[in-house]
């Protein structure tokens, strides 16, 4: 514990860049605890999932037309769950940088954060982070079922005391931390049919799978700040060569994992083409980080390029799923 009161600036190399300047205020602050990138990308999973669940056959007032389904009686659940899910990504988040706040000043990347900064102090993160899982677990105790708070409250709680400390022990941390945070879709999906059953599992597994190639790809370019913050990482316990092949077998996996919606009859002809193109393409992506680069240099391009290709993947296979059910 002692390593936690250390002050950030006896732990930070001098070759760890400054990050950029910019203005901080205690809003700006708390907002950024709730890591929003994150946040943004677990709603849209969520919120994509909770629309095909309430123009599906499992939802337990199915919508005869796209129209009816903004004013079915399941709306106002699956709105409940896309917020309560966001809240309770907040709250994992802000739980993560509160256990990391001697960790992160290690890496450029989270040294600015509030917590690491000492903009912020502790009491204040592990509040805020309090008061964002209350709020989740008020509005799905009250919107929604106990399935969903339940999911939410296992999620939550594998990302935060599981996932979280496992990282600085072993490179599977990824692989376990994998299954809370594919937990969004599977709460949009349960807020409305109030039930697990094969179309929120389909949803689950793809941002599962997903997860990993995206995050072996980040391990990759951010290789030097994990080991140097004692992340036990694939690329740095294995190294590099181990992670683009784990990225690639991942990814291959990925392609079957893509058309189960379509394979399940949950959407249609529409989605399983732009799945299977999408799919192929990313593939095709993780195969060229096979072969032999020949310089750093190259490397961490193609790390890079690997990792925006992942951001442009989910995002466009949601569009898909949405356009399938709109014009189906």
């Amino acid at each position: 514990m002692s390593h936690d009161t250390a002050s950030p600036s006896e732990h930070v190399p001098s070759d760890i860049p400054a990050p950029k300047r910019k203005r901080h205020t205690p809003g700006r602050d708390l907002w950024e605890l709730t890591k929003p990138g994150v946040t943004r990308m677990c709603a849209m999973t969520a919120a994509g999932a909770a629309w095909l669940a309430l123009q599906s056959d499992d939802a337990p007032f199915p919508a005869e037309t796209v129209a009816d389904g903004w004013c079915s009686p399941g709306f106002a659940a699956g709105f409940a769950g896309v917020v309560g899910a966001s809240l309770a990504v907040a709250a994992a988040s802000a739980f993560n940088m509160w256990l990391e706040r001697a960790r992160d000043p290690l890496m450029a990347r989270t040294k600015d954060r509030p917590l690491a900064a000492r903009r912020m102090s502790s009491a204040t993160g592990l509040g805020f982070a309090a008061a964002l899982l209350l709020a989740s677990v008020a509005t799905l105790s009250l919107f929604t079922n106990p399935l969903t708070l339940l999911l939410t409250l296992w999620a939550t709680v594998g990302y935060v005391l599981v996932y979280t400390p496992l990282k600085y022990r072993t490179p599977l941390a990824l692989l376990i931390g994998a299954f809370p945070g594919a937990a969004p879709p599977l709460l949009g999906w349960t807020a409305v049919t109030g039930r697990l059953d094969l179309g929120g599992i389909a949803l689950f597994l793809i941002l599962l799978v997903w997860q990993m190639p995206h995050f072996l790809a980040i391990m990759l370019f951010r290789r030097q700040e994990y080991a140097r913050a004692g992340i036990r990482c694939v690329s740095v316990v294995r190294g590099e060569s181990a992670a683009r092949v784990q990225a690639f077998l991942w990814s291959m996996l990925l392609l079957p994992i893509s058309i189960l919606p379509s394979v399940i009859g949950l959407t249609g002809p529409l989605y399983c083409a732009l799945a299977l193109l999408l799919s192929l393409g990313f593939l095709g992506w993780a195969c060229t980080g096979l072969r032999a680069f020949g310089d750093r240099a190259s490397e961490m391009r193609w790390a890079r390029q690997f990792f925006f290709a992942s951001l442009i993947y989910l995002p466009a296979l949601i569009v898909g799923l949405v356009l399938d059910v709109v014009l189906r």
